[in-house]
């Protein structure tokens, strides 16, 4: 669908697109041009329809599937999103986005998807339950336990999205809460829902959504946080002072909604002292300066409103910036070849910016380069017009003798303008930054290990992320702008206090974390994870509580395979020959295992001792099946400890039990991670770990093998 054909921009509620009426809308113009594009109505929607249809249809369909399967819809709602990438292109223009923009905005919006597609996958399990933390034990005998598990929250997500990213803004918010189960509502700013409209169209029409996890209102719906409760959570992205009134909501304050807010900050650049013109260090920073300031035609949450550096390259910076705007960037309808930068994303928006700066000026600020008139743009090939009916504005450098001036750290020109002002020591640029009272994001550009160090500890709790630029990283960086999926994405104070991506960490956002109590059978049969001390159906010889008649776990598939199935061997004994062998082949003759004397004298060890991996390798074939299987791979081990020596003359078993089944969505294998506890002859736990292995869903490869 084009924009064309919208006229007035629809919603989608309640498993069906709705179309109001045009009458008394706000309308939408091409920010190039002045064109009339749409029309947003100003009728209020069916708030509480759309909640209470997230909160029934949403939940019960996402909850049919398993953190795996949600995270594999979203890398295929990335691929189908991918394969209409040129028509979001055409529509972004619109916007003032140039082709960099766009591939920002929906590029990386269709990459995040595929991010959290990957790491949700990997990540987490293969279920609904994620658990938090090692299990507590709450009695003596160990029959009552404790631990904490994520669940997904039982009400909806809203997520009310800025101008500048109609598509990323969007995705970043929706493909957590997706993973985590819960139903999103997006409320999309007007200057440029359009686009986010195209691009829900989009996901839904793909067929891949289950029914209720994806809502849109297109309009007004200012009444949003009267029909949420402590089920649910807001998730806004946009000014400071709004956030201000939406927090100070009784839903909020006294009915338990979870806030989120991710809003406009005085993000800074700190250039170090040994970063002096003509430096790797000095260029980069100047590269990463003008980047925040044309991208998006500067309106970027996270663009750099203030750079401070030494005050003897006050001059030096001024200059670089201009040179390189000068050099590189050109204004214009981003559909014209050779525009570098398009407009602001509406009129309003270019008054508010021309206003802010306007007071920035009066406040002492020095315009040191660019200029507020109207500025000669690109509208056709290698013509230069004044604009008149777009939104256009060029950049701007702001010099402030006074370092401290409030205005400088507490106003925000939201769009292509930056400010420039010196600093005589790095704890004096400490204090500068901090300034900004909470921001998403600092540079920090040095090559000097020691003035980073200082800088980005000092900066650290003012800042949600820390961007650390040198001639290292000048090429590779992702860019001081750049949130990506995996790193948390907010940061305290004035940018308002929420995180959003985070990888995993941003799912378990969406999540309610309840400790629980119980049994290890109950814990077990809650978390799918077994715990020490659940029941167990173990093969072996009987000895050590294995039974003979029990098959083996390695022949076992995963359609097979349950949790507490497992496998117990009987002793081994442990000679000096042999730990005098593996000392001499490996090379690790360190003195426990060689030197009976130095032995004896270390607090630790009885004598000479056997190497830890040497049990471990043992133990590996105290509990192998050897024969081809079920079984295709061991791919590690993780949490080993070492906790009673083992020496000559004493003997070790094994027990192996299965502990986490985790089928992969994609192959027709998964993953299977086994407790393994070492004991000794004494019935003492010599060592402990997790061996992790790769299992056939069935067991088809090897059916009819004969040894």
């Amino acid at each position: 669908m084009t924009t064309a054909q919208i006229g007035v921009v629809p919603s989608f509620i309640a498993g069906q697109w709705q179309t109001p009426a045009a009458e008394g809308g706000t309308e939408v113009l091409d920010a190039n041009t002045g064109e009339l594009l749409a029309t947003v109505t100003k009728d209020r929607l069916d708030v509480a329809g759309a909640v209470a249809y997230g909160r029934t249809t949403g939940q019960r369909e996402l909850a049919k599937l398993s953190l795996h399967e949600r995270a594999l819809k979203l890398k295929e709602l990335a691929l189908h999103l991918n394969e209409h990438r040129k028509e979001l292109y055409e529509i972004s223009y619109k916007t003032g986005a140039t082709k960099i923009d766009s591939m920002v905005d929906i590029d990386g919006g269709i990459g995040v998807l595929f991010t959290f597609s990957g790491k949700g996958r990997r990540e987490l399990p293969n279920s609904n339950v994620i658990l938090d933390g090692p299990t507590e034990p709450l009695s003596k005998d160990g029959s009552f336990l404790g631990t904490h598990i994520y669940t997904a929250l039982t009400g909806v997500v809203v997520q009310v999205n800025a101008f500048n990213f109609p598509v990323w803004g969007m995705l970043e918010k929706f493909a957590p809460a997706f993973i985590a189960g819960v139903p999103t509502i997006v409320k999309p700013a007007t200057p440029t829902g359009y686009l986010t409209e195209a691009v829900v169209r989009l996901m839904l029409d793909s067929g891949l959504l289950p029914d209720g996890s994806l809502q849109l209102l297109s309009g007004s719906a200012r009444d949003l946080m009267d029909h949420l409760d402590y089920r649910d959570m807001f998730a806004f992205t946009g000014s400071a002072a709004t956030a201000s009134k939406l927090k100070a909501h009784p839903n909020v304050i006294d009915g338990g909604v979870r806030f989120s807010a991710e809003t406009d900050s005085l993000n800074a650049a700190i250039l170090g002292p040994d970063a002096v013109e003509g430096t790797p260090e000095f260029d980069a920073f100047i590269k990463v300066v003008v980047n925040e300031m044309t991208t998006k035609a500067g309106q970027k949450c996270t663009a750099i409103r203030r750079n401070i550096v030494p005050a003897s390259q006050v001059d030096a910076v001024i200059a670089a910036i201009g040179k390189r705007i000068d050099e590189r960037v050109v204004v214009g309808d981003p559909r014209v070849e050779g525009v570098t930068m398009g407009a602001l994303a509406s009129l309003e928006q270019l008054r508010d910016v021309r206003a802010a700066v306007q007071d920035m000026l009066d406040a002492g600020g020095e315009l040191a380069y660019g200029a507020l008139d109207a500025p000669k743009v690109r509208v056709a090939p290698d013509t230069d017009a004044v604009a008149e009916q777009g939104a256009f504005m060029a950049p701007m450098v702001l010099r402030w003798d006074d370092a401290r001036n409030p205005i400088l750290h507490s106003r925000e020109a939201f769009g292509p303008v930056s400010s420039v002002v010196g600093y005589d020591t790095v704890d004096e640029a400490v204090v500068l930054a901090a300034l900004g009272a909470g921001s998403l994001v600092a540079t920090v550009c040095t090559n000097d290990a020691q003035a980073m160090r200082q800088l980005s500890l000092g900066i650290a709790g003012h800042h949600g992320r820390v961007h650390i630029l040198n001639r290292e990283t000048a090429r590779s960086t992702t860019g001081h702008g750049s949130p990506v999926p995996h790193l948390v994405h907010g940061g305290p104070g004035r940018a308002g206090g929420g995180e959003e991506l985070g990888g995993v960490r941003s799912v378990k956002h969406h999540m309610q974390r309840t400790a629980v109590q119980g049994s290890p059978n109950m814990l077990t049969a809650l978390t799918g994870v077994w715990h020490t001390g659940a029941a167990q159906s173990l093969a072996g010889s009987g000895k050590f509580g294995g039974q003979a008649s029990n098959v083996h776990p390695f022949r076992k598939s995963l359609a097979e395979l349950k949790i507490g199935d497992g496998f117990v061997s009987d002793l081994r004994e442990v000679s000096l020959q042999e730990i005098t062998d593996f000392a001499n082949e490996t090379g690790d003759t360190f003195y426990a295992h060689t030197d009976a004397k130095a032995a004896e004298a270390n607090p630790f060890f009885p004598g000479i001792v056997a190497h830890g991996y040497l049990l471990v390798s043992w133990a590996a074939g105290l509990f192998v099946e050897p024969a081809p299987g079920p079984v295709l791979a061991n791919y590690g081990l993780e949490n080993l400890r070492f906790i009673t020596p083992v020496g000559a003359g004493d003997s070790i078993r094994v027990t192996l039990t299965a502990k986490k089944i985790t089928p992969r969505v994609t192959d027709e294998y998964g993953e299977v991670a086994w407790d393994a506890v070492l004991h000794n002859q004494n019935d003492e736990i010599v060592a402990t770990y997790d061996v992790l292995t790769l299992v056939e869903k069935t067991d088809s490869t090897y059916a009819n093998w004969q040894g």
